[in-house]
């Protein structure tokens, strides 16, 4: 059976200012969510889940679902806060969205029954992390075995300023460990990359494989998101700010010896928009993609 891709796109780009999961940056008009679907068809993904608010659903129906239509399976998921496992109610009145990528995912589980990939809607991952992902997907994944693709350090830097990145560790057979967040990573002068904590600065290597949030899973982590999902709200479900993270959840079974992750290696380059700002540089670097004959001018023509 072809994996599943699914996207999550519920976040509202308060920081954007706007819709950036709809903002159009290919030259015919595409989103970066576009060339997310693009690649995962080229790599033998079969279906594409977006994970969305209800209230964005005619929008990503006009964009989308008509473009894609005998390219791909298409369905539209809606992560809202009245989506809870059975038997759970939630008295939040203070609370005005979901909680986070782990329920994002749980909220799939009646329409992905295959393994699957999940990545973040403005993010661009670039061709070869769809590759390796399905390869695994295909072949190795299992109840007990997820995979997350690792991305050099590298070439997930930013032009504009430091960026934090969780910097995986990984045994002599490329299981995850553990992941070392980062944060005010640069590249200095010198050409060495460094991160600074607590006022000192320490060097990391170029090849250092980061997590952009690029995981592959088998169906079976929709029952450990139902039990940790549960636990968690009856723990933290009334507080207003309180976040159901994927990361979290996979660490935790992993510490409790019922899933190993594989990091999956990674060439491509990686690149997002966060805000307002990064979108020109975004609009250049897919135009380059493009004139380099890695994308049609027009993805779907």
């Amino acid at each position: 059976m072809k994996p599943t891709l699914m996207i999550l796109a519920a976040g509202m780009g308060s920081r954007y200012g706007g819709l950036k999961q709809l903002d159009k940056l290919g030259p015919s008009g595409e989103t970066i969510m576009e060339y997310s679907v693009y690649d995962a068809i080229r790599a033998g993904f079969g279906k594409v889940v977006f994970i969305i608010r209800k209230s964005f659903e005619d929008d990503f129906k006009m964009q989308f679902v008509d473009k894609l239509k005998g390219k791909i399976e298409v369905e539209l998921v809606f992560q809202e806060l009245e989506k809870l496992p059975a038997g759970v109610t939630i008295n939040n009145p203070d609370r005005d969205k979901p909680w986070g990528t782990g329920h994002a995912i749980w909220v799939a589980n009646e329409v992905v029954k295959e393994s699957f990939a999940v990545i973040n809607a403005d993010d661009f991952y670039g061709a070869e992390a769809y590759q390796v992902t399905a390869d695994f997907l295909t072949g190795s994944a299992s109840e007990t075995e997820y995979a997350m693709c690792g991305y050099r350090l590298d070439k997930t830097l930013s032009d504009f300023g430091t960026v934090s990145r969780g910097v995986c560790e990984t045994d002599n057979d490329g299981y995850l460990q553990t992941v070392n967040e980062r944060t005010a990573i640069s590249r200095k002068e010198n050409g060495k990359i460094v991160y600074v904590e607590n006022g000192t600065e320490y060097v990391l290597n170029d090849n250092d494989a980061v997590s952009m949030n690029f995981w592959g899973f088998h169906a079976s982590i929709f029952m450990h998101l139902e039990e940790k999902f549960t636990a968690f709200l009856k723990k933290d479900g009334d507080k207003p700010k309180s976040e159901f993270y994927i990361p979290f959840v996979v660490d935790d079974l992993m510490k409790e010896g019922k899933v190993k992750t594989r990091v999956l290696n990674s060439d491509a380059n990686w690149f997002g928009v966060t805000y307002k700002e990064d979108r020109p540089e975004t609009v250049k670097k897919i135009q380059k993609l493009v004139e380099e004959g890695k994308y049609p001018a027009n993805l779907w023509e």
